[in-house]
């Protein structure tokens, strides 16, 4: 089976300008997911899909492939995550399964990337999207209602002690597998048929906010600090 490790990187970007190459941890943003997926042993080709030619020469210069530039229409803040997908696909027919690598989830490794590839065999599952378990709880979240009164956002009796809650999993944005046919077919990679990759929640922060920008930055620093070679193997998944 012939992989293709997809990195997504439009030019526009509302939250952090221009945050796909923006410097983080002394290196751009999108290069950290390059990288990773570049030493992984099951991805065949990296490829970097973008409307941007500066994205585009700097993804080059980080060793991914620009084979072809996204459309306009493929990269508005409104494009479901999935269309460019499936427009890189369609380009590259000879691949049989692909991994999405968002670049805004700097902190995955290679590892992680192997052992999620390597769980969709195990499970024989035709689609893998990685998961974390969140900081808070949903059981205890609360809304809102129209006299400001709180209401638990689930329905169950209130528990004093995390341990007492059953575990509950988000995805974390890190990692997306598919088989090509099965992505083509549902155009989503969220279905009843997926199956969950487990991550660490310090290899977990998507950014979305400044604030996640500086979290990333320490985290990342402190990982060169400590080994600057640090890759963590598949059996130190969490």
């Amino acid at each position: 089976m012939r992989i293709l490790g997809l990195v997504p990187a439009r030019g526009g970007s509302k939250g952090i300008p221009r945050k796909n190459i923006r410097p983080l941890a002394g290196k751009p943003l999108i290069a950290w997911s390059i990288e990773a997926a570049r030493s992984s042993r099951l991805l065949d080709t990296v490829v970097v899909s973008t409307d941007d030619a500066e994205i585009a020469a700097v993804a080059r210069a980080h060793g991914a492939l620009t084979p072809f530039m996204r459309p306009a229409e493929l990269a508005r803040d409104d494009t479901p995550g999935v269309d460019p997908v499936l427009h890189a696909l369609r380009q590259l027919p000879e691949f049989d399964a692909v991994v999405l690598l968002q670049p805004t989830s700097p902190l995955r490794v290679v590892a992680d990337i192997d052992a999620c590839i390597d769980q969709a065999g195990t499970l024989q599952a035709d689609c893998v999207v990685s998961v974390c378990e969140p900081g808070r709880h949903p059981a205890w979240m609360y809304r809102i209602d129209e006299r400001q009164r709180l209401r638990p956002l689930l329905e169950q009796p209130a528990a004093t002690r995390r341990q007492d809650l059953p575990a509950v999993y988000a995805a974390n944005g890190a990692l997306y597998f598919a088989k090509a046919d099965w992505l083509a077919r549902t155009r989503t990679f969220m279905t009843a048929e997926t199956a969950a990759f487990v991550m660490p929640p310090e290899r977990s922060v998507d950014l979305d906010t400044l604030m996640d920008w500086k979290l990333a930055e320490l985290l990342l620093e402190e990982r060169l600090r400590v080994d600057p070679a640090a890759q963590p193997t598949a059996e130190s998944q969490a």
